[in-house]
């Protein structure tokens, strides 16, 4: 009898094999992490081929690991990133262009275009999702509208369209020799392509995306065996048996079996999902509808979704791109270092906003800087909401809402501390015991003025403006430069801070 199952988790930075006993423990785990690659800001790829290596590596190392043999394996089960897409050549095997992943935003004119008609909802009511870069859909309709002689290959039959699910399983089970074309519910749920109700591909959606059904795989259950290992390898004639998004995985896997039950995982974002049943329930307040699961031919179970793009891809983002930290754990220890985060914020809208405002055009912002800012503060984080912003300080003393003008001012003036006249905007007052001011602190203040003189900010137009006299006035508090910011993403402006 066969000893172990295993698992293939093919996530958005790395791919691993784990090998389980009967009794649920790991007897081996192999990861790798595989290339990050950012062509322009807001754009992010995947090599599917290093991703392919990176799969066949982790197996036999994993196996090796373990001490065993394919006929040790009752079956194998595969779990992948969700909405990253690849196109490629059924004759050759080769990819027409790195796969796009799902934090990829150069969708965003196609989304523009597809709300043109129906606004962003237009979709929503068949498939669960709002029109946004997010999904696969708009990827597959970019790849070929970019990709010399794509489009002809599409309508001819030559290209196949795959999340990393539909890849590996492909090469799997031979690649160009007969490999398996095939999806599982959950990740066909998350293309905007497939209706919730049907679990079947919607022709007139694809139709308007420019998506020949032809290059689309066959949707099958998340449970049930598809075929057998072809490629050779550790795992050769080893069952395909389980396939579905990573967050359904993890739903599953933490035996979120019940109407009601939810889980929330951390990684590269956090992705609440709460189970609804057999009910495909729309959400009111920006949520996703997904499926759940589908075990063989019961019914499917649905879910709720909710989606931050990115929240362990920050202190990734702190590593490697600002160098603040030489490893990940360091993010904790100086996080417990300080009392407080010293009014500092960021909203890590590297991929826009997620759930539940799907602002594609949002960027990140830091808010709250002041000289006196330590390293250590910024990584600490501040009392939140669920949408990853501070809870704003809607009122003051004097009554009088945050906003422009006069109430801006009453609201500076309330910090407990007289300013001198010539106090720079946005700038802690002098106290006694305060350094001298630098040789070129009298520059930077007229600067911050717009010139000699206490003239305010030369005026810009629109949210440049509004967030330029943001950042000189109420940089001294984090909490209402970041209101400041939610506010103007939800008039629909699109000009912001960008950390690109």
């Amino acid at each position: 009898m066969a000893k172990y199952a295993a698992a293939l988790d093919q996530g958005t930075t790395s791919t691993r094999c784990m090998i389980f006993d009967h009794g649920g423990q790991v007897v081996s785990v192999i990861q790798k992490e595989h290339e990050q690659i950012y062509p322009k800001p807001g754009w992010v790829e995947h090599d599917a081929n290093e991703i392919w290596s990176r799969t066949q590596e982790v197996i036999d190392e994993a196996m090796q690991d373990a001490g065993a043999s394919a006929d040790d394996i009752a079956g194998v089960g595969i779990t992948n990133q969700r909405e990253t897409t690849l196109v490629w050549d059924r004759n050759t095997g080769e990819p027409v262009h790195n796969a796009l992943v799902w934090q990829d935003t150069r969708t965003d004119r196609l989304v523009d275009e597809f709300s043109r008609d129906g606004g962003q909802a237009r979709f929503q009511e068949k498939v669960g999702l709002p029109l946004a870069t997010y999904f696969s859909g708009p990827k597959i309709r970019w790849t070929l509208d970019n990709v010399d002689g794509a489009r002809a290959k599409a309508e001819a039959g030559d290209l196949l369209f795959g999340n990393m699910d539909t890849w590996l399983i492909w090469n799997l089970t031979g690649g160009t020799d007969g490999g398996l074309h095939i999806t599982d519910v959950t990740n066909a749920s998350r293309t905007m392509l497939m209706d919730l109700k049907t679990l079947q591909w919607d022709d007139e959606i694809a139709g308007i995306m420019g998506v020949p059904t032809s290059m689309l795989p066959e949707i099958r259950p998340s449970s049930e065996v598809y075929g057998e290992v072809k490629a050779g390898g550790a795992l050769q004639g080893v069952a395909i048996a389980g396939d579905l998004g990573d967050q359904q995985a993890a739903t599953f896997g933490q035996t979120c079996f019940a109407v009601g039950e939810a889980k929330n995982t951390y990684g590269t974002g956090n992705f609440l999902l709460l189970n609804t049943g057999t009910e495909a329930v729309p959400s009111k307040s920006g949520l996703l509808t997904t499926v759940g699961y589908k075990i063989g031919d019961e019914d499917a179970v649905y879910c709720l979704e909710g989606s931050i793009a990115i929240t362990g891809a920050l202190v990734q983002w702190l590593r490697d791109n600002l160098k603040m930290i030489q490893a990940a754990p360091e993010v904790e220890d100086l996080a417990k270092s300080v009392e407080d985060n010293g009014g500092c914020y960021i909203v890590p809208a590297f991929s826009g906003l997620f759930a539940p405002y799907w602002k594609s055009n949002a960027r990140g912002v830091v808010a709250g800087l002041t000289r006196p800012l330590r390293q250590r503060r910024a990584h600490r984080p501040g009392h939140s909401r669920g949408d990853g912003l501070p809870e704003p300080r809607g009122r003051r003393g004097d009554g009088r809402r945050l906003g422009r003008g006069a109430g801006v001012a009453q609201g500076r003036r309330g910090h407990g501390r007289q300013r001198p006249a010539d106090a720079v905007p946005g700038r802690p007052a002098r106290r006694a015991g305060d350094p001298a001011e630098g040789a070129g602190d009298h520059v930077a203040r007229r600067r911050l003025r717009g010139g000699a003189g206490d003239r305010v900010l030369g005026r810009g137009r629109g949210p440049a403006r509004e967030l330029g006299r943001g950042q000189a006035l109420g940089a001294v508090d984090g909490r209402r430069q970041a209101r400041r910011v939610l506010q103007v993403l939800e008039e629909g402006r699109d000009q912001v801070l960008r950390l690109v």
